[in-house]
């Protein structure tokens, strides 16, 4: 009698952590370099008792077994801000936070009271030499080319350190359109990176569908609460009658 609600119920706890994932990509539509993530269901089946019989039945439940990140570029948007930094192609800024190395498509950047290249969370922009970049006081015109050299009118700082990774599905996103790598993914350095000045990298989330999905997504959560709750109380019904004739 219980196969029913147990069916249901998986249903129900992937509908949730699907609502989740939807959730968390409509708040990042307009995080800069953001990429959005959809789950990957499975049909679950459990052979039951009596399933040998003739008559036996197969329960089939619903898995979700991975968070899959969509790794499509975004639109690329002109600010025409000198800080401001997108990667046309493959690759990945790297950020020299104090838990360690993380790597971001978000180029929103800017410098500190000390002349120190940063994101917005005041973690440094890391150059091919392992060093951040600092600017003097006399360096106005920031220059940085498409092969991500940073220069001024007083010379050439240093190259952004930009990377790429085997498999970017396996990157851990922490936030802010940053990710983490385990030391079995680890970063290759781009050697020619295609840097665009003045411009930044969009979210790839596209909000209309994933606005869609949230409907779709509650309205199948609301159509199973309203079967358990029918499914209980046919149950409920049933044992008082089973009583009623004992």
């Amino acid at each position: 009698m219980e196969n029913t609600l147990f069916v249901a119920l998986s249903r129900q706890v992937t509908l949730r952590r699907q609502m989740d994932v939807v959730a968390n990509n409509i708040a990042n539509m307009n995080t800069t370099g953001f990429k959005g993530e959809k789950m990957m269901f499975v049909e679950h089946l459990v052979r039951s008792k009596g399933a040998d019989n003739i008559l036996g039945e197969k329960l089939n439940y619903v898995r979700d077994i991975a968070t899959v990140r969509d790794t499509t570029k975004g639109h690329i948007n002109q600010t025409n801000n000198p800080l401001d930094l997108a990667l046309t192609k493959d690759g990945y800024f790297v950020i020299e936070t104090q838990s360690g190395e993380k790597y971001t498509r978000n180029g929103r950047f800017q410098l500190d009271a000390t002349g120190q290249l940063v994101n917005q969370s005041g973690d440094p922009v890391m150059s091919n030499t392992g060093q951040p970049f600092f600017f003097g006081p006399t360096d106005t015109d920031i220059n940085i080319a498409s092969d991500g050299t940073v220069s001024t009118e007083n010379g050439t700082l240093g190259r952004l350190r930009v990377v790429s990774f085997e498999s970017e599905m396996k990157l851990k996103q922490t936030g802010a359109a940053m990710f983490t790598s385990s030391d079995a993914n680890p970063p290759t350095d781009i050697e020619i990176p295609t840097v665009l000045q003045g411009a930044l990298e969009n979210s790839n989330v596209q909000p209309i569908i994933e606005i869609t999905k949230m409907i779709t997504v509650s309205r199948q959560y609301d159509g199973i609460k309203n079967f358990i709750g029918k499914e209980d109380e046919r149950q409920k019904t049933m044992i008082r009658e089973l009583m009623r004739t004992s």
